[in-house]
């Protein structure tokens, strides 16, 4: 007779896992609202005990601000509601798009415990992508993150919202 024990530690990052891809589904559909908004479709929510406590989209173009990307709307959007500038501990951003320096800043002044991002952005992601900002050694406050969640759907709506965009682009102004 063999007994099956089952792993702590292992249940608990398959719990992590479940919920990581939860609020990442979240995030995309924010993401698609930003697409259908003519910005470009990256979504962001912040989590902490299992509950919304911030959410957004990239919205600079409509709010004519150039900081408004997702992150910086969900960050605005929970400190509004807690009524405090900084998070609570055990805070996880989950957003389609790994962040530009100015949204890693800004979640280190928050104090995001934890970020999850769903696809690299090569050209100004600056958690592993064109930057290590968390390598940097010069922050007072450190995020543990990671990348990859739901990124292959991630990459497919912003692949389609920029060949979208490029086409539209082609018809209202048709090269010589």
């Amino acid at each position: 007779m063999s007994l099956s024990v089952e792993d702590p530690l292992n249940s608990v990052s398959e719990n992590r896992s479940k919920q990581d891809m939860v609020w990442m589904q979240h995030a995309l559909r924010l993401a698609s609202t930003a697409a259908e908004c003519g910005e470009v479709p990256v979504g962001a929510v912040l989590v902490h005990a299992d509950h919304i406590i911030g959410q957004g989209y990239n919205q600079p173009i409509s709010s004519h601000d150039p900081t408004a990307h997702a992150e910086i709307v969900a960050l605005r959007d929970a400190c509004r509601q807690l009524q405090n500038y900084r998070l609570p501990t055990d805070t996880t951003l989950y957003v389609t798009l790994e962040p530009c320096t100015q949204c890693v800043g800004a979640l280190v002044h928050a104090r995001v415990t934890r970020v999850v991002y769903a696809a690299t952005e090569p050209r100004a992601g600056s958690l592993v992508s064109a930057r290590q900002l968390m390598q940097a050694g010069f922050f007072n406050h450190y995020f543990s993150y990671e990348g990859g969640v739901l990124a292959d759907e991630s990459r497919q709506l912003l692949r389609f919202f920029f060949r979208q965009r490029r086409k539209h682009a082609k018809i209202t102004d048709p090269q010589p």
